[in-house]
């Protein structure tokens, strides 16, 4: 299964830029493959997230593998700090 991370390219929230960053940022440097998926310009791709969170209010960044959810950046940020990403990304 491929790890992918929605995200949107327009947001006028800084927050939110820095979480989809910092995501990309530990994924490359961990070397795990992910694709992006880029809400803003792809609404089957918006309705999708939306569907595998659950949560038909749920904004980016939001984490899956294949169409198994994996979390938001929260829940990826304390993968991250426990040293559980694999777990988290279901490796």
């Amino acid at each position: 299964m491929t790890i992918t991370v929605f995200i949107t390219s327009v947001s006028s929230s800084m927050e939110i830029k820095k979480h989809q960053q910092r995501i990309s940022m530990v994924l490359d440097s961990k070397k795990v493959p992910y694709k992006i998926v880029d809400i803003s310009s792809d609404d089957e791709g918006k309705a999708l997230m939306r569907e595998i969170a659950g949560d038909q209010k749920a904004l980016p960044p939001q984490i899956a593998n294949g169409s198994v959810y994996c979390g938001d950046y929260a829940a990826f940020e304390n993968a991250v700090e426990a040293e559980e990403l694999e777990k988290f990304l279901k490796l």
